[in-house]
C-alpha cells in the first residue's frame, strides 16, 4: 500500500516550525540564513516568513545585510510572544524570574523567606515575587516552572512534610499560589531533580545516562538519573534519603539525618546541618571526614546497588569539600560494587535547569500556536 502524502497544511506547519526554531536559535536571520540553515527553499521559506509574520510571530526587524548584492531583511521572533515564570523556593527565600523563548531572562525578583516559615508565609512570598514580575510586563506568564526544597508530591505539585525536613513550608501548593498569575501550565519538581538534570545538561554528568546525584548542604537529598531522566518514584518522594540507616559514628545503624545529632552538627533547634560547624570540623582534620564519609558511603551503597549508576556526583555546600569528595571516592572504590565520583560544578543549578525547562516549554507553546490547531 502506498503511503499517503503530507498534506499542504502539514508540510507549512512544518515549515513554519522551522522558521520558528531557526530564529529561536539564531535570534535574527534573512530568509536566505534561514533556507540555509534548514536546508528548505527560499522560496518555500519566504511564504513561511509572510505567514508567521501576518501572525505576529515573526517581524521584520528594519535591519538589512550590507556589502555586495541585494540587501536582505532581518527577521526576529515577534515581541508579544509571552514569557515563563522561573521560581525557586528556598531557605534563602523565593527567587523568581521571567525569561523569554530566546532564554533572556526579563525581570527579576526575591522576597525573604527563612527555615521553618510555614505554608502561608511562603505563599505570601510567592504571590508578592509573581506579581512584582508582572508589573513592568503586562499579561500573565504563560507557564511556570518551580523548584522547591522540600519534596514535591508527583500527581498534585503540592509540597510534602516528612519528618526531620530541615526547610518546612508545609502543604504548600505552587500550582494553586500562582494560577492568578499564570495563563498556563506550573511545573513544580524538587531541587535536587533539578540540580541533576542541570549537571546532566552542561556540567559533571553531561552526556551520563545513568547517574546518582546527591545533595550534601543543610538538607540532605538525591536524585536518580535512569535512562537519561530523572526517576521521581510513585509520589515523587524518590531520593529522600534522610532516613535510609547507614554507619553512625560508632558503628551502630541509625538514620542519615541522626549522624549529625551524634556528631554535634546540627543548627539550634533545628534538624538543618550547620554548615559552617561540619566544614571547619572536616578541614580539622579530627576525623570527621571520614565518620561522615562512611555515613554517606552506606546510603550510597543502597543507590549503588538498586540504580547501577556509571557515576556519582556531590553537590551541596559539604559536599563538593575536597576532603569529603577524597574520602567518599575511596570507601566508595574499595566497595563491592566501584563507582565512579564526581563533584557537581554547575552553579545555581536548580534555577540553571527550571530556566531551561521553562523555556523550552514556551517554545512548545510558541510553535503549537503556529499550527492550525494550534492554541
Amino acid at each position: 500500500m502506498t503511503p499517503a502524502k503530507p498534506s499542504l497544511e502539514m508540510l507549512r506547519a512544518l515549515t513554519d516550525e522551522n522558521v520558528l526554531r531557526g530564529l529561536m536559535a539564531g535570534r535574527r536571520l534573512t530568509r536566505a540564513e534561514i533556507a540555509s540553515r534548514t536546508g528548505i527553499s527560499k522560496p518555500t521559506i519566504s511564504d513561511a516568513v509572510q505567514r508567521l509574520a501576518a501572525s505576529g510571530l515573526v517581524i521584520d526587524t528594519g535591519e538589512r545585510t550590507t556589502g555586495r548584492g541585494r540587501s536582505g531583511s532581518y527577521y526576529a521572533l515577534g515581541p508579544d510572544l509571552g514569557t515563563a515564570l522561573v521560581a525557586s523556593i528556598s531557605p534563602s527565600g523565593v527567587s523568581a524570574e521571567t525569561v523569554d523563548a530566546l532564554g533572556d531572562t526579563v525581570e527579576r525578583a526575591s522576597a525573604v523567606l527563612g527555615r521553618n516559615a510555614g505554608e502561608h508565609r511562603a505563599a505570601r512570598a510567592l504571590t508578592e515575587v509573581a506579581s512584582r514580575l508582572a508589573e513592568p510586563v503586562p499579561g500573565r506568564a504563560r507557564l511556570a516552572v518551580v523548584s522547591a526544597a522540600d519534596p514535591v508530591d508527583r500527581a498534585t505539585g503540592a509540597l510534602v512534610r516528612l519528618p526531620d525536613a530541615p526547610f518546612l513550608v508545609g502543604a504548600l501548593d505552587p500550582a494553586a499560589v500562582l494560577a492568578p498569575h499564570v495563563g498556563g501550565p506550573v511545573l513544580v519538581d524538587n531541587d535536587v531533580n533539578w540540580a541533576a538534570r542541570a549537571e546532566r545538561e552542561s556540567g559533571c554528568a553531561a552526556g551520563v545516562d545513568d547517574f546518582v546525584y546527591v545533595h550534601l548542604g543543610e538538607g540532605l537529598g538525591c536524585a536518580v538519573v535512569t535512562d537519561g531522566a530523572v526517576r521521581r518514584g510513585h509520589r515523587g518522594l524518590a531520593g529522600e534519603i534522610a532516613h535510609v540507616c547507614t554507619a553512625g559514628p560508632d558503628g551502630t545503624a541509625m538514620p542519615l539525618t541522626e549522624v549529625f545529632a551524634a556528631l554535634g552538627l546540627r543548627r539550634p533547634d533545628s534538624t538543618a546541618v550547620d554548615v559552617e560547624a561540619l566544614r571547619a570540623a572536616v578541614e580539622s582534620g579530627d576525623g570527621t571526614a571520614e565518620v561522615l564519609a562512611r555515613a554517606v558511603t552506606g546510603v550510597l551503597g543502597a543507590a549503588v546497588a538498586l540504580a547501577d549508576p556509571a557515576l556519582v556526583v556531590l553537590g551541596g555546600e559539604w559536599g563538593r569539600l575536597p576532603r569529603m569528595r577524597t574520602a567518599i571516592d575511596r570507601l566508595l572504590a574499595h566497595g563491592p560494587r566501584p563507582v565512579r565520583v564526581a563533584t557537581a560544578t554547575v552553579g545555581a543549578p536548580e534555577m540553571t535547569a527550571a530556566r531551561g525547562r521553562a523555556v523550552a516549554e514556551l517554545r512548545e507553546l510558541i510553535v503549537r500556536s503556529a499550527r492550525p490547531d494550534g492554541p
